[in-house]
């Protein structure tokens, strides 16, 4: 059993320090969608076309998902609090240039800006559970983490878009990178990385230690198990919070802007009470966390070609469903870092929950830009809207990464069950090359 799980703050002080690493999540994810339900301003305010638009969160999660693993590594080395500290600096930063910025450039290298700071945050969250609770409330933890966390697009779908619609772009954004500044100083009076006061520092690993230590994670077939659940879960329900959604439902299917909102809301609090199921789930059948996977993958999968193929435009109580459907994607995917954490010890958790969490984030990129392209293609010239079954094609792209994210699941949870099975019999079974 790691110290981490034997050793643990007492309740109170444990719950302030977790409060307020969540509200720094929160505030990540208000970061991180705030470009979302803003998406159709930013397209008049820069003038770009859907692909353009598709570019700005393309540059954000990219730069997300490209520090996961050198974000895991630092976190090893420096700890939650200088992470999230780091991280929340770089965020408000990005939110006062993207407030300010009239042109593309600018506001790319804002996006950006979000992107690394936002990286550094979700696991640094995660470590802090691992550090200061028991292992047997971990999974809950995570899941309430992934779900409360979404409070932040509530922020960004409700007052963000009020401010904009009532203030302006300058005044909305600068008030977003006040709230990102309150956050930070929360952290800095009250997160510390562990319950002992006296932890040694760490000592920084060289070259050749950092590698094996990636090796180690990457090993573990269920580290790329839980690769891959996230990739597969993930990306539908962020991209449609994220940049696609909110046009969807207003150039698409002719929602209001306030309609379109109030469902992109809807999906967050539902997804508020699907996490502790989940995680319930999780913990009472570790076995079958793969079927609650392809369960998720199949349900959303099933709704969207509902939606696809319904003549015209869809009725309301369908869009409902589609977008309940969708908000279980986010604690689904939480699932991966379950697994990052149930197959690694306690000291490289950074490392393997960075792996994990580039799958989703990959996954999320490559839709972005496929519908944007696609958008743009199936838009007729001279059209700035694009109509809805331009949509329905780009939408559609979305089957190829569910189909390929679907058989490496599959894969890589026969590879976990033999290598688990082996080590309860006390076999030593290497990982497979290119396994």
């Amino acid at each position: 059993m790691s110290t981490a799980a034997r050793t643990h703050a007492p309740r109170r002080p444990a719950a302030l320090v977790y409060a307020v690493a969540l509200i720094a999540y929160v505030a990540a994810i208000f970061h991180r969608s705030s470009l979302g339900v803003t998406g159709v301003d930013a397209a008049e305010r820069f003038h770009i076309n859907a692909a353009a638009l598709a570019t700005f969160s393309v540059a954000q999660l990219a730069v997300y998902a490209a520090m996961q693993i050198p974000v895991g590594v630092l976190l090893d080395r420096f700890g939650s609090r200088r992470l999230l500290l780091a991280g929340g600096t770089l965020m408000i930063a990005g939110q006062l240039c993207f407030a300010v910025a009239t042109d593309v450039r600018l506001a790319v290298a804002a996006r950006v800006l979000v992107g690394l700071g936002d990286a550094m945050t979700f696991i640094s969250v995660l470590r802090i559970v691992a550090f200061w609770f028991p292992g047997r409330r971990n999974p809950l933890l995570v899941q309430l983490t992934g779900t409360a966390g979404q409070l932040g697009a509530i922020l960004s779908a409700v007052p963000l878009v009020a401010l904009l619609h009532h203030t302006g772009w300058t005044p909305a954004f600068l008030t977003a990178a006040a709230f990102g500044a309150t956050v930070l100083l929360l952290v800095l009076v009250v997160v510390r990385d562990t319950p002992h006061a006296d932890q040694p520092a760490a000592v920084a690993p060289d070259l050749a230690t950092v590698r094996r230590q990636l090796a180690n994670a990457w090993a573990q077939p269920g580290t790329r198990l839980g690769l891959w659940s996230h990739f597969v879960t993930q990306f539908s329900g962020a991209v449609f919070v994220l940049v696609w959604g909110y046009p969807f439902l207003v150039q698409g299917q002719g929602f209001s802007p306030t309609a379109a909102a109030s469902l992109l809301t809807l999906m967050t609090v539902v997804a508020l009470v699907c996490g502790p199921v989940i995680a319930h789930l999780c913990a009472r059948h570790p076995f079958h966390r793969s079927v609650v996977v392809f369960a998720i993958t199949a349900g959303t999968a099933t709704v969207w070609a509902v939606v696809l193929a319904w003549p015209g435009r869809a009725p309301h109580w369908l869009l409902v469903a589609l977008v309940v459907v969708l908000a279980v994607n986010g604690p689904g995917s939480m699932i991966g870092f379950d697994y990052a954490r149930t197959f690694n010890p306690v000291h490289q958790i950074g490392s393997a929950t960075g792996i994990v969490n580039v799958g989703g984030f990959v996954a999320s990129i490559l839709l972005i830009l496929a519908v944007g392209v696609v958008l743009d293609l199936a838009t007729p010239a001279g059209r700035g809207t694009p109509p809805l079954d331009a949509f329905r094609w780009a939408f559609a792209v979305q089957y190829l990464l569910w189909g390929f994210g679907a058989v490496q699941v599959l894969r890589y949870r026969n590879a976990a069950r033999r290598r688990h099975a082996a080590e309860r019999a006390g076999v030593s079974v290497p990982a497979p090359a290119g396994a």
